[in-house]
């Protein structure tokens, strides 16, 4: 019973953890604020909200003046040129004293979005829309006339971050089911192994010093999972995103969970110290 309480109880923490990720908007917003003070985060929501007003950047009227030969040459030029443009205006909203209001609301609306999708038996993809700060830029730009045509041609829901591919959402779907049924009977399972396990044991003293060393030796193992996932997922993501804004974006979610981690570790060190410290 010990042995089987020592092993589920990184295991309640870690399902635990994941349901309050998956299903309490609040505590996941509150987790990802502090990154809208991130300089990598911020970077990558400048290049991700300049690539989506680019995309929709035309200069084919005005190079109807320009020769056939010279049209790549300036095409070239006036698009570095309206990119560094667009760029420094959204750098200057994503460094802004507004920004992290706007960071929270679009990420509450995300998480609430993915929330309605996990619960429901529809496939529709969930998506990070950084449209509020192209709509910021426009409000800046309307102040002093510059820039207004480019972002004009933006559409009102053309800057999207994918989270959630739709043909991702019934495998998802089936991890929140086993997160929310583990998370409800993993920790009430550990506490009752535990408990009835040193209720049960004839030598006590030797059974709390190994249970406690178990459990500081199944978190530190859980520490270790941690670590080679995150590692091994920053691997596989595609080219395009930024690695240290998905490893800030990694760090600040499993930040409660790691926490947790370690308090278990030290705990269980502890009492397994004090109890082959302490008198027979």
């Amino acid at each position: 019973m010990l042995l089987v309480g020592a092993l589920l109880l990184p295991l309640s923490l870690a399902a635990t953890w994941a349901r309050a990720e998956l299903t309490e908007t609040d505590s996941y917003v509150a987790a990802v604020a502090p990154l809208a003070g991130n300089a990598a985060v911020q970077k990558a929501v400048v290049d991700d909200v300049t690539d989506g007003v680019m995309a929709h950047v035309r200069l084919d009227g005005l190079l109807k003046a320009v020769p056939r030969a010279e049209r790549p040459a300036v095409r070239r030029h006036f698009t570095r040129g309206i990119r560094e443009f667009v760029g420094k205006q959204v750098r200057q909203v994503v460094t802004g004293r507004g920004f992290p209001a706007m960071w929270n609301g679009v990420h509450r609306t995300a998480h609430r979005t993915l929330d309605g999708t996990l619960t429901a038996s529809g496939d529709a993809a969930v998506t990070l829309d950084l449209t509020p700060v192209v709509e910021r830029v426009k409000h800046q730009l309307s102040h002093n006339g510059m820039g207004l045509d480019i972002l004009r041609r933006v559409p009102r829901a053309g800057v999207e971050i994918v989270l959630l591919k739709a043909p991702d959402v019934p495998r998802i779907r089936a991890v929140y089911d086993v997160v929310g049924t583990g998370a409800m009977l993993l920790p009430p399972a550990a506490a009752l192994c535990l408990g009835g396990g040193l209720l049960l044991a004839r030598r006590r003293r030797r059974a709390l010093i190994c249970t406690g060393a178990g459990c500081a030796a199944a978190a530190a193992l859980l520490a270790a999972l941690l670590a080679l996932v995150r590692g091994r997922t920053l691997d596989a993501l595609p080219a395009m995103v930024s690695r240290p804004a998905a490893g800030a974006y990694a760090d600040a979610l499993t930040d409660p969970l790691r926490t947790g981690v370690w308090l278990v570790a030290g705990a269980g060190t502890l009492t397994a110290a004090l109890a082959a410290a302490g008198p027979p």
